[in-house]
């Protein structure tokens, strides 16, 4: 088995601006094995896919610990790097979510700035970023670089004016990467013109999602994403797919 250490330093080097690495987003065994087999190097689990998968809802439906439950049988399952979306921290401390994360053999996470047990507000930036300093110092502490992907939901909310919402997005992902985050995290879709401004301004690889079916990867990679994730969408058309097929046995 490869290490914990060894494992995130493999992810992070597969984060390229303009050769961006692929992570299929995957919510149990069955989905990361049938990814790695297809010949993927990395894997995310998704927070939305893996509730549904448990019959909870997105957006901390599930607790810390169901979601670490699926993630070990993830990574005893395949043999490769696994970063998980924590959304917002339910409420723990930096360090629990950390240990929590380890113990189940993840190297990576996502850290969104919607507080969902807080009436789903949205954090202040430098709030935000002091979160992202203090999962950096617990992960320090515990000897893993663990990856952290630094995720700001203004596109996803529409929060504030639409003009200047690439600016303060900006502005809070700066932030992120001066607190310790690896990789950044504009969540949404983005206008051609907007994704160059966010890669070419943001100081880290910036990470996308994605439909599956419909984007491609050389368009993104032109745009200067480092990290391709696949978020709900991938559940989603393998349902539509399911949905088809089942639809001929009605």
């Amino acid at each position: 088995m490869t290490s914990l250490e060894s494992k995130a330093t493999t992810f992070l080097g597969l984060h390229v601006p303009g050769d961006p690495g692929v992570f299929p987003t995957v919510w149990d065994a069955w989905s990361a094995k049938v990814a790695v087999e297809a010949g993927f190097s990395a894997l995310t689990v998704g927070s939305h896919p893996l509730a549904d998968s448990i019959g909870r809802g997105d957006g901390e439906g599930m607790t810390f610990d169901e979601s670490m439950t699926r993630v070990r049988q993830i990574t005893a399952a395949v043999d490769v790097p696994v970063s998980v979306d924590i959304e917002s921290g339910y409420g723990l401390e930096p360090v629990r979510l950390i240990e929590g994360l380890l113990e189940a053999g993840a190297i990576g996470l996502n850290i969104e700035d919607t507080v969902h047990s807080e009436g789903k507000r949205l954090r202040a930036g430098q709030e935000h970023a002091d979160l992202v300093h203090r999962l950096r110092e617990s992960a320090d502490a515990a000897g893993v670089r663990v990856v952290i992907n630094a995720r700001t939901d203004l596109f996803l909310r529409q929060d504030g004016d639409a003009a200047d919402r690439v600016d303060r997005a900006i502005e809070r992902l700066k932030l992120a990467a001066e607190a310790g985050a690896d990789v950044l995290f504009p969540v949404g879709r983005h206008a051609d013109a907007d994704m160059r401004r966010l890669t070419g301004e943001l100081p880290l690889p910036v990470s996308a999602t994605v439909l599956p079916d419909l984007a491609e990867k050389a368009a993104l990679a032109d745009q200067g994403v480092a990290r391709i994730t696949f978020g709900p969408f991938l559940q989603a058309a393998l349902t539509t797919e399911t949905n088809r097929l089942l639809d001929r046995w009605k």
